[in-house]
């Protein structure tokens, strides 16, 4: 395994660790439910399963999500995700805002109404990244940090290897493409195989709870925000979504938006300390789903465009991704997600010339 930096530094960091498959689930993503709810499913014996081997307590709680609507025009809103949302199957509940403010009593006074999601749960993102960086080691993987593979090694259509940036070359049978929003950065991949994602700049803010006495227990979603309260006393507070490629800047207004729309549905956050703030680069691809199994490249196979949905597809994706290096075998569940999907569609002949015939009469 190579890193551009220390392993697990990039969007696995900065990520806020929600498994989300329901509430996040929006009119265009049903293929992409499926995939996601296959990997949340999959959560509770993949951290029972990284916690046995490492000793390393990944953080997942079970207390659910809650969604919440401020004012009237969040609650229609509220209601249309509701409503399709349960059309899919998803575990649902409406609270009022009594109810939401009887489960979270720090909320709004104000709030109207909320959505329960008892299935939609988190994971401390980074206690994750430790846990499976000493698996690996433990399992006799060799990790070389700080060099950054500067291109893929191929002859013909067969994979040989790699090449870092000192133009060392170290071969391999088979190279797996998984890094996150650079993945398109890295040479010697042809047109065919070089996945089509793009950074999607977040930037985040962790304030500081009493441990003993936090504001929060369950995630919640809020107009322009979500707060995800952790065991140790953080408050995550996330996330800005950007189309600034690599800009690694926190801003005034970005950090402003985020703790003004905390606020509102939080106002007790307000005598809090910060504790960190932080950008990360989402791998967005084009669909917003990721893309995953083999390439036109014989050897090549690539897992990345994850966007925000990387830390939930992690068992899912370790698994299929896995099997596939070793056996070729592209599991039912990522056929869909292949990178086969964004090839151009080959022009129909017959529509071809019917424009060229209008053309001519035009």
């Amino acid at each position: 395994m190579f890193d551009r930096g220390e392993a697990g530094r990039g969007a696995s960091w900065a990520a806020a660790g929600m498994l989300a498959a329901g509430v996040e689930t929006e009119p265009s993503e049903e293929a992409l439910l499926a995939l996601n709810r296959q990997a949340q499913g999959r959560w509770p014996d993949f951290a029972a399963e990284l916690e046995r081997a490492t000793g390393i307590d990944v953080g997942l709680r079970r207390e659910g999500t809650l969604v919440v609507g401020l004012t009237r025009d969040d609650t229609e809103q509220l209601r249309f995700s509701f409503d399709f949302q349960r059309r899919l199957g998803i575990e649902l509940a409406w609270l009022s805002g009594r109810e939401a403010r009887a489960r979270e009593p720090h909320l709004h006074p104000g709030a109207i109404a909320a959505i329960y999601s008892p299935n939609d749960h988190q994971v401390d993102n980074r206690c994750l990244v430790r846990a499976l960086k000493r698996a690996f080691l433990d399992a006799g993987g060799r990790l070389h940090e700080h060099s950054p593979v500067r291109a893929i090694d191929s002859a013909g259509s067969r994979v040989r290897g790699v090449r870092l940036g000192d133009d060392a070359r170290h071969p391999a049978d088979a190279v797996l493409l998984a890094a996150g929003a650079w993945s398109r950065t890295i040479e010697g991949v042809p047109p065919q195989a070089c996945p089509p994602v793009r950074p999607i700049k977040g930037q985040m803010l962790a304030l500081r709870m009493d441990p003993a006495q936090p504001l929060l227990r369950h995630v919640v979603w809020a107009p322009k925000v979500y707060l995800v309260p952790r065991g140790d006393g953080r408050l995550l507070i996330g996330a800005t979504v950007e189309e600034r490629g690599f800009d690694p800047d926190l801003t005034a207004g970005g950090v402003l938006s985020l703790l003004e729309a905390a606020w509102r549905a939080l106002p007790t956050i307000e005598e809090l300390p910060i504790d960190e703030m932080w950008v990360g680069f989402r791998p967005g691809s084009r669909d917003d789903a990721p893309i995953l199994g083999p390439t036109a490249v014989e050897g090549l196979a690539v897992a990345t465009g994850h966007h925000r949905n990387g830390i939930l597809l992690a068992p899912v994706t370790i698994d299929t991704i896995a099997r596939h290096m070793l056996t070729g075998e592209v599991d039912p569940a990522i056929r869909a997600f292949g990178i086969d999907r964004f090839a151009p569609a080959a022009p129909a002949a017959g529509r071809a010339r019917v424009d060229h015939q209008q053309t001519e009469l035009a």
